[in-house]
């Protein structure tokens, strides 16, 4: 595997690093004290060209690869995980499937402003019912002809109260199971569509979610993505990028927890001494540079061969389940090395510590992960 990062790759990690330092770290604190979605930073990330990386130019993307988009993702994530997460949504849940699904006017009049940041997007997949058992949807799909009829619900979509588009998964066939889902784009001006109140999460404040309904939506068949019954199949490749860009997510939190963490160790005091000097203190740095290093490796692994085109379904999986728990446990420790003042508002270490928890549930949580990755070991 080469480690080494092509001039470009280097210089979208440097315009997200410089963007998330000047523009996002300053306002972090903020936002995830006051709930506040990031107008101004969504904005900013479509011009940066940081909403669609690796879609290409005739698509309205800044036409890079993953590996870009990962670098960039740790960048923005370790300044602000609300931040981070909008931006993966974007990229890997929305711009992925219509770019690898969608038809050329589809890609025209979706892809475009989504990947140029004019428009941004949701993924509606999960239900109140069915979780991480995604094959059972309650949202039923009509075909009526010249159009579908949706009816349903969707809940925890992220990005949701302020997406222009969202790709919804409905059943046409609740006999055939996962063959009987298809796959909609489905704008917010949809007549019978409407969203409840953003909902009150343990971390990533400024990331809102909400639950969606659908009641007697009328939706064009020219907004059906992909062949009828594919859905599944689409919801399940597109996940497969999607965690590559909460791994990147899982990254920028735990750097962020970490190098706090390291900071503050060399600054305080103990029996007069830095903390820093203390053996069991630089026991937890080493164990927490080791795993940030062996996280980031998995991760690069798994974007690398989606640029090759390779199936990478366990590699996604793999890497997702080891960065999201890394991260939770790079986290517990900074928080630790703080000690009272970890568990103050005054200090980010409390703030890295709820925001990385989701990490480990949303996109798969760790039990689907050990299912993906032990299925694909036993076929081998």
């Amino acid at each position: 595997m080469d480690l080494s990062f092509t001039e470009e790759q280097r210089l979208i990690q440097q315009t997200a690093r410089d963007f998330a330092v000047r523009e996002v770290a300053p306002k972090a604190r903020e936002l995830d004290l006051e709930g506040r979605w990031p107008t101004e930073l969504v904005a900013r990330m479509g011009e940066l060209g940081l909403m669609g990386v690796a879609v290409p130019s005739e698509w309205g993307g800044t036409g890079a690869d993953t590996v870009s988009y990962v670098l960039a993702m740790e960048e923005v994530s370790r300044a602000c995980a609300s931040t981070g997460v909008i931006m993966s949504v974007n990229n890997s849940l929305v711009c992925d499937p219509l770019l690898k699904y969608g038809n050329d006017a589809q890609k025209r009049d979706y892809l475009t402003p989504l990947a140029s940041g004019q428009k941004l997007g949701c993924f509606g997949l999960t239900e109140p019912a069915s979780g991480s058992d995604a094959s059972q949807m309650e949202t039923i799909a009509v075909d009526a002809g010249d159009h579908w009829v949706l009816d349903g619900a969707k809940n925890w979509i992220t990005n949701g109260p302020k997406a222009d588009t969202i790709l919804v998964f409905a059943s046409h066939d609740r006999a055939a199971g996962a063959k009987g889902t298809t796959a909609f784009i489905v704008d917010k001006s949809t007549p019978g569509f409407t969203l409840n109140k953003p909902d009150h999460k343990l971390g990533i404040h400024a990331a809102h979610s909400c639950t969606m309904f659908f009641e007697g939506c009328k939706i064009p068949k020219s907004q059906q993505l992909g062949e009828k019954g594919a859905g599944f199949k689409i919801a399940m490749s597109t996940l497969d990028g999607g965690r590559i860009g909460i791994a990147s997510q899982a990254l920028g939190i735990a750097r962020a927890a970490y190098e706090k963490a390291l900071a503050y160790s060399k600054e305080r005091k103990a029996f007069g001494k830095p903390l820093a000097d203390k053996q069991a203190i630089q026991f937890m740095l080493a164990d927490m540079a080791t795993e940030l290093d062996a996280a980031r490796l998995l991760t690069l692994r798994a974007a690398t061969m989606k640029d090759k085109g390779v199936r990478h379904t366990s590699e996604s999986a793999v890497a997702k389940l080891y960065a999201s728990e890394m991260c939770t446990r790079v986290a517990h420790k900074a928080l630790q090395i703080h000690g009272g003042y970890g568990y103050s508002t005054e200090y980010d270490a409390e703030r890295h510590y709820r925001d990385a928890r989701i990490t480990e549930i949303y996109e798969g949580t760790s039990e689907i992960q050990r299912i993906v990755i032990a299925a694909n070991a036993l076929k081998a």
